[in-house]
């Protein structure tokens, strides 16, 4: 049985993270989107803490929180001047974004709800046993359900974004 404070902590954390995405993407200050992206990946963290995962919250702070956000900024300061103001954007598709990102939402809730047993507790109350050992297994896998080939992607994809921001920044 969890505690009140747990719970109460857990709803904290989780409604600082949707604000602080929210206020990631809607910001036209782009450094200010980088900072309020830093919140989302320390209350993450928190989240792992409470779930006892506590490798996997240290490796959220260094790994994202330290390190690919430090890129981040690099990033932005080698290729954008931080004082500029970012356009507003104006489309006449507002409503099929809305529309597609409540769909997202929708999708995300029934995929949580019904397949929760995954992250170690499902709905109903029964327990999985999920350990770090089978969390490293997931994450270096190649069978079916194995994340090694999307972490690799996802490594090639940041690889040539630094590419780039270099050859950018080079050009001035």
């Amino acid at each position: 049985m969890e505690s009140l404070g747990n719970i109460i902590l857990y709803f904290i954390v989780a409604i600082a993270i949707i604000a602080f995405s929210v206020l990631t993407v809607t910001t036209r200050k782009i450094l200010r989107s980088a900072t309020y992206l830093l919140f989302v990946l320390f209350a993450t963290a928190i989240i792992y803490f409470q779930m006892d995962y506590q490798f996997l919250g240290a490796v959220q702070i260094a790994v994202y929180a330290g390190g690919i956000l430090v890129l981040f900024v690099f990033a932005i300061m080698l290729t954008h001047k931080p004082g500029q103001d970012a356009d507003v954007l104006a489309s006449h598709r507002r409503w099929l974004g809305l529309s597609a990102a409540l769909g997202g939402v929708a999708l995300c809730g029934y995929g949580l709800f019904s397949y929760a047993g995954f992250i170690g507790k499902s709905i109903a109350g029964s327990s999985v046993d999920i350990n770090m050992e089978k969390i490293g297994q997931f994450l270096l896998s190649t069978d079916k359900y194995g994340y090694l080939l999307p972490f690799e992607a996802i490594s090639v994809l940041l690889l040539a974004c630094i590419i780039g921001g270099v050859v950018i920044a080079r050009r001035r």
